[in-house]
């Protein structure tokens, strides 16, 4: 079922006076469950799409909807709402709190959402046993390596329990090893859980790894040979 339709889909900056287009008549279709990831050169817009996606930021044209719903009728308090409970993201950098256990980081967005503290815990613990962390829920950021902090950003990201997962090279700042164990793990969470993922990622061997397998050229986004077929192509 398509979760996610993009259509034409246009990004553009002013700089200096002069008009930078970014993205560029962007199709795309997502269905749910779905697991893709994004590659592309460095400045091709890959970052600026997973922000527009996410609603983070405005396209210039083109639509987004969602189950049928035009994101962009929604007005600020119902994208906000829209986006806490549909969207999760994961950076390169996982802005972990440093003064709180890994236990409160992940449970931060819910207690946010005012969901109660009993509540915000179990799903906390939940996904830190899910991610591999379970023993390490008391621990500080800081008393973590690199690879444990990122899935606890993963864990954070799904507290609330999203249709759609948005990944910007989570495994960057890692080695392949580890970066490899976070991969798996995000692998292991979109078929226990069934959300959506787009993964971008400059590491070929974990893009190839994707079921479906997307680039950005010129603005577009082209699906790469012997990826998964959609039924709507990408274009």
């Amino acid at each position: 079922m398509a979760f996610c339709e993009i259509r034409d889909l246009h990004k553009s900056y002013d700089m200096d006076g002069k008009r930078i287009e970014v993205l560029r008549g962007l199709d795309l279709v997502i269905h749910e469950g779905e697991m893709l990831s994004l590659t592309g050169a460095s400045g091709t817009g890959k970052s600026t799409f997973l922000h527009v996606l996410g609603t983070l930021d405005n396209p210039t044209a083109g639509t987004i909807r969602f189950h049928g719903v035009e994101v962009s009728s929604m007005d600020e308090a119902q994208l906000a709402e829209f986006r806490n409970r549909t969207i999760g993201f994961v950076f390169q950098s996982h802005h972990l709190l440093p003064e709180f256990s890994a236990l409160e980081n992940v449970m931060m967005p819910a207690l946010i959402q005012r969901l109660t503290r009993g509540e915000s815990a179990r799903r906390a613990r939940e996904l830190l046993e899910a991610v591999g962390l379970g023993e390490r829920a008391e621990h500080k950021p800081g008393e973590l390596s690199g690879g444990e902090q990122q899935r606890v950003a993963l864990a954070r990201a799904l507290v609330l329990h999203p249709k759609l997962l948005l990944a910007d090279e989570p495994t960057g700042n890692l080695d392949p090893e580890t970066g490899e164990g976070v991969h798996q793990v995000l692998k292991d969470l979109n078929r226990r859980l069934g959300i959506a993922a787009v993964v971008v990622t400059h590491n070929d061997r974990l893009a190839q790894a994707m079921p479906r397998k997307l680039q950005i050229v010129d603005g577009r986004v082209v699906e790469l040979t012997g990826a998964k077929s959609a039924p709507t192509p990408a274009s």
